[in-house]
């Protein structure tokens, strides 16, 4: 058939049931019909298999589609052979067949009846696979996922790198790719490397303007926050990302405790198991997956509601395709990611153990990550930019959909500060990364400054008067706004822009948002003790704070004995009403529940009832006892009286990791009686000493006991003391 005779909206009707094209759609297949090498850089859900699958149902021979993932051909191939009566349509041909069913695939092609083959890359390289499909007419090949061609891109599939070599041999065919993520260094390295400079490319918009973007602090309590905010979203469905498959089998036990219909997918569960909870998430008997991200490789879910990430992801790319399974069909999506730096320092740690160029591009990808999360612009626009999109922050499609638009933080004018950036970026001869360009700012020396002796030039220490984290961030924005560019070929290099050029010679006013401050609070002894992320009720907890003093005078007892601060602001946030609940509560066992727990429950019973308060009783989120067999062991060993540096050992704990679980122990109301192991550290004197200390202060703080002794006793002396006294005071 001549190509240019083809009505192809007659043929989208026909074979797809649509009447309209999408976006770029159109254009694409014309270019693929026409014999043209083409390159499709479309964001997930934008209609990218459509671009070659139409092509290949009109056009003569079969097409070969180059995909890296086995579920993602079987899935596709399904979906084309549900569009006609022909079984044989379209085929896979790969690792999972066997000779009977390859002999079949190979009798469909040499008929004519398939229209598309999927290949893995691995498949290609087989002799007898090449010399076979040189025997019959190909219409094209397209390579699905081509940013696996790239170091650069979030999957780099080292057999990718060899595919153009394969396409050779199969004579003069036009090549496709397509990719749904692509920063420019992405594009450049896949046309460089399918050796197509010629191809016509197509790029649609990265924008997503349906989902809404927000970045929370993850704190101790990142797991009640989870529960809040999905109880918020009741009846929707939604994916949470883990980086580890504990994790996602943590959180997917304790959102079930919480009776949240969860289920975990990641790559250590069976074959089977991992069907089945797909198939329950796409049928709606779970609303929730919790998944490394393993899983939403071809799920074709359009209704995800939101996406979590409980772990920052390693990319930009990464998050973009993962937060991209949100609102596929156009309706509301939240995409919500946890950030703590220190999350990045486990990033950076795991690629320590890499080839060094593969830990410079990691390292290189992390920082982007970083700066978008602590960045206070508009998180799309500053998304799209990583994208090669400028985006108008104003008036562009989903601009207020956003937490950075929405609560705007305060803006500087920094209009001196860019033109000393500036500045200093043109006199170290354009050669230098973000980080050597700070340190040239604020006057500080590594190895790079020495050698090039920019520590001797007059601009060195310019900027001093701000620090390094300031500089950072107005770099940020100066990018994004176009003063500065990254260099492609040596990444990460900053460039001066004409526009900079410009802005030197006739500075206008530059208004800079600060970054967000990340902190996690850390309470420097009882992990339990974690603030809760809502706030509590002032007036409930100055009543349980003076019912706390009543009754520990009552039993002649400092009040951290009873219940510890955290612990009643907890329960000025829940309103725990029964022991149960109460025991549910931070830093309260059943044992300190049953103890002390009666009064402060009646006080609360009555402060509800009189206020007309209604109870969060989605906040009294349940442990799964995960926990609980490590703290089992060391209360029956703690009874057999062993050592405990040999219980730490045992468990793999450092110390203080011990010491922390002891102290969980004995705050949540469970004796523990460690006498063995302090007598052969401390004399009766110094424990009495220690122990009248605790009894008349006002706080069981350690940093207070350390300055209170001056150096006579160690962290870990004092902490020890404290457990013993808790638990024979308290419990």
């Amino acid at each position: 058939m001549n190509p240019h005779e083809i009505d192809l909206h007659k043929e989208l009707k026909k074979y797809f049931g649509f009447s309209q094209f999408k976006g770029l759609q159109e254009q694409v297949v014309k270019s693929i019909i026409t014999g043209n090498n083409t390159f499709v850089i479309m964001p997930t859900g934008g209609g990218k298999s459509l671009c070659y699958q139409l092509p290949a149902l009109v056009l003569d021979g079969t097409a070969i589609v180059v995909s890296p993932l086995i579920a993602l051909m079987k899935n596709q191939v399904d979906a084309i052979r549900s569009l006609s009566s022909e079984y044989g349509i379209a085929h896979v041909l790969n690792s999972s067949l066997n000779k009977t069913e390859i002999a079949n695939v190979k009798k469909d092609i040499t008929s004519g009846i398939t229209k598309l083959l999927y290949v893995a890359p691995e498949s290609l390289t087989k002799e007898e696979y090449i010399e076979f499909l040189n025997s019959v007419p190909i219409s094209f090949v397209a390579i699905d996922e081509a940013h696996c061609i790239s170091e650069w891109g979030h999957d780099f599939r080292p057999e990718y790198r060899n595919l153009r070599n394969i396409v050779r041999l199969l004579g003069d065919v036009p090549m496709i790719g397509l990719t749904a993520t692509a920063t420019p260094k992405v594009q450049e390295d896949i046309l460089k490397n399918l050796d197509m400079p010629d191809a016509n490319t197509f790029k649609a918009s990265f924008n997503r303007p349906n989902l809404y973007y927000e970045v929370r602090t993850k704190t101790k309590n990142i797991e009640s926050d989870i529960i809040r905010f999905i109880k918020q979203h009741k009846g929707k469905s939604g994916v949470i990302y883990c980086l580890s498959r504990k994790k996602v089998e943590e959180i997917a036990q304790v959102l079930q405790v919480n009776g949240i219909s969860a289920v975990p997918y990641h790559a250590g569960l069976d074959a089977k198991t991992r069907a089945k909870h797909q198939d329950m998430f796409l049928m709606e008997d779970v609303e929730v997956v919790v998944a490394t991200i393993a899983f939403g490789m071809g799920i074709d879910k359009p209704d995800v509601r939101f996406v979590i990430h409980h772990d920052i992801p390693k990319s930009l790319e990464s998050y973009y395709q993962e937060t991209g399974r949100a609102g596929r069909d156009g309706g509301e999506g939240h995409c919500l990611a946890y950030y703590s730096y220190k999350d990045i320092e486990k990033l950076e740690k795991f690629l320590s153990g890499k080839p060094v160029a593969e830990q410079e591009i990691g390292f290189a990808l992390l920082q982007e990550v970083v700066a978008y999360a602590e960045t206070s612009m508009s998180r799309r626009k500053f998304l799209l930019h990583y994208f090669g999109e400028e985006f108008d922050g104003e008036n562009g499609e989903g601009a207020d959909m956003d937490d950075n638009v929405r609560n705007p933080k305060k803006k500087i004018e920094a209009q001196d500060q860019v033109v000393t950036l500036l500045k200093v970026v043109r006199d170290t001869k354009q050669l230098f990364k973000s980080k050597e360009v700070v340190f040239a700012l604020v006057g500080k020396v590594n190895a790079i400054i020495k050698a090039q002796k920019i520590d001797t030039q007059p601009y060195f220490g310019s900027g001093a008067s701000f620090d390094e984290k300031y500089w950072m961030a107005l770099i940020r924005q100066v990018l994004v706004d176009g003063l500065l560019t990254k260099d492609i070929e040596t990444y990460g290099v900053l460039k001066m822009a004409d526009k900079g050029e410009a802005f030197i010679k006739s500075p206008t006013s530059f208004m800079m948002s600060e970054d967000h401050e990340y902190n996690e609070e850390e309470d420097e002894a009882i992990v339990t003790a974690a603030k809760s992320t809502g706030t509590a009720d002032e007036a409930l907890m100055s009543m349980l704070r003076d019912l706390r003093k009543k009754e520990a005078k009552k039993l002649g007892v400092p009040p951290f004995v009873i219940f510890q601060d955290p612990s009643l602001e907890d329960m000025a946030l829940k309103y725990p009403i029964s022991i149960d609940e109460l025991s549910n509560v931070h830093g309260v066992g059943e044992g300190k529940a049953k103890k002390y727990g009666k009064p402060f429950i009646d006080l609360i019973i009555r402060y509800v009832e009189d206020n007309d308060i209604i109870r969060p009783d989605d906040l009294v989120v349940k442990s799964t006892g995960a926990n609980s067999g490590l703290k089992l062991y060391i209360i029956q060993n703690v009874d057999r009286k062993l050592a405990l540096d040999d219980i730490s050992k045992a468990k793999g704990l450092s110390m203080d990791d011990l010491l922390k679980e002891m102290e969980q122990i004995v705050y949540s109301g469970t004796k523990l009686n460690i006498s063995y192991w302090i007598d052969d550290i401390l004399d009766e004197d110094q424990q009495e000493e220690i122990h009248d200390y605790f009894m008349d202060s006002e706080s069981d703080n350690i940093k207070d006991a350390l300055k209170e002794f001056d150096g006579d006793y160690d962290i870990e002396e004092l902490r020890l003391m404290r457990i013993k006294f808790i638990s024979e005071v308290a419990n």
